[in-house]
């Protein structure tokens, strides 16, 4: 199944494997064998307790099957309501087990056999990955993701997810509300169904990004077998059992690295690499700055359809190499995630183009949280985490004080943690008289 999950991420990329490849690894995507109707029966109604007709009316045969679960159409006895149930292939933990166990092994002997290959952190990587996986294996998280992205998606125009049904969701099976649609590889039906490729692309990729940015919470598993064009012409999204979560501060720095390719400041792209570590501090900021325009300059000068992605990676792959970059955990989701949904956009509309179409999201975004608006929010913010200390700031200040007229007498505790606090509340209150000042 880990394979499987690899040829799902090359079967969104024509342009590095070819149309012909990409199309033919587009059956790992929800076309593969499934297991028999009656033990996916039989699990539901283990995991529900109750006979499976005394819940549904109907329960249809598998109607997509994947690397870890397959998907049955079912009508509610109580309600008539339409569902989708997704339910985990039968001994699937033991097959995955296998396969991670067998790339930590393969990890080791790359890291053993080439010094070099250590800065991509291969272990770490499989650590991640297998994190990941286990959490894909329980549906019950899978079910909270899926309830956590509708809520923050709710009011985006011409995207949709599914919601869940809660009571018929459980470690091995989980119910949606079923969302009628033609899948995003399809795009014979989609033509035929009179629906604009080139905007649905450009709406793929907006929002990837914006949910990146905005709520530092995205879908991290975006290929075509897990996106649907409903009749109105909505994107709906399918499968929760992989989302990406981004902290404030790693929002932040990747908008600035987006805004700045778009505006082609190559040097403001590479002070922000050094800035959050992305790059060693003896490295040169100038000749990073000179290599990142080698990467974009051809990118943005050249017809989208030309441009070679394969070419481009392994490009990529030297600069990093060259700066002794190495692999970030935290952003693996991210980077997969991106280059995934571009392949996407661009095998609806072979003209998109990622910088263009990026660009009013990131524009908005670094308005919003890059400026004078952030300064003053992380200001306030910061102010109501050292009011919970106000009560107590007399009482550190005098311990602090007392340790430093007594320099023989061993310290209870630490002080550093404390003088810090103080420093910064009282230039916390400094800040505050100042923008008081400023505003009478």
């Amino acid at each position: 199944p880990a394979y499987i999950k690899f040829g799902q991420i090359l079967s969104t990329r024509a342009d590095v494997v070819g149309p012909d490849l990409a199309k033919e690894l587009q059956v790992l995507q929800d076309k593969l064998p499934p297991f028999p109707r009656a033990r996916a029966m039989q699990v539901v109604a283990s995991e529900m307790e109750r006979p499976v007709d005394a819940i549904f009316s109907d329960f249809s045969e598998p109607v997509a099957a994947a690397s870890i679960a397959q998907v049955h159409r079912a009508t509610l006895r109580d309600t008539g309501k339409d569902v989708a149930i997704k339910i985990l292939r039968p001994g699937i933990e033991r097959a995955f087990q296998k396969d991670i166990d067998a790339f930590f092994f393969s990890a080791w002997v790359i890291e053993t056999l080439s010094p070099s290959s250590r800065r991509l952190r291969p272990r770490d990587v499989i650590e991640h990955f297998e994190s990941t996986v286990w959490q894909e294996l329980d549906l019950r998280i899978e079910a909270s993701a899926a309830g956590e992205y509708y809520a923050t998606t709710l009011d985006d125009p011409g995207f949709t997810v599914p919601e869940v049904e809660w009571f018929l969701s459980s470690r091995r099976m989980m119910t949606l509300s079923w969302a009628e649609g033609l899948p995003l590889s399809d795009l014979t039906a989609i033509d035929a169904a009179g629906h604009d490729r080139k905007a649905l692309a450009t709406r793929v990729l907006q929002m990837f990004l914006r949910h990146a940015l905005r709520d530092g919470y995205f879908h991290a598993d975006m290929h075509q077998g897990n996106l649907k064009v409903a009749p109105n012409g909505d994107i709906v999204a399918l499968d929760f059992g992989i989302m990406g979560r981004l902290d404030e501060y790693t929002r932040r720095v990747y908008a600035e690295i987006l805004y700045g390719f778009i505006r082609k400041d190559y040097r403001r792209v590479a002070e922000v690499h050094f800035e959050a570590g992305y790059v060693p501090a003896d490295r040169s900021i100038d000749e990073f700055a000179q290599a990142l325009r080698s990467v974009g300059e051809p990118i943005f000068g050249m017809d989208a359809s030309r441009i070679s992605m394969a070419k481009l990676l392994a490009y990529l792959f030297e600069v990093t190499e060259r700066f002794g970059m190495e692999t970030r955990t935290e952003l693996i989701l991210l980077q997969r995630t991106m280059v995934v949904v571009e392949g996407v956009a661009r095998s609806l509309d072979d003209q998109s183009n990622i910088w263009q179409v990026a660009r009013p999201v990131v524009e908005d975004y670094i308005k919003e949280n890059i400026g004078p608006k952030a300064l003053a929010r992380d200001l306030f913010a910061t102010a109501k985490i050292l009011a919970r200390f106000g009560p107590r700031l007399p009482q550190l200040a005098e311990a602090a004080l007392l340790a430093q007229a007594n320099p023989t007498k061993p310290p209870t505790r630490n002080p550093w943690p404390e003088r810090v606090l103080i420093a910064g509340g009282t230039a916390l209150v400094c800040a505050v008289l100042a923008l008081l000042a400023g505003g009478i």
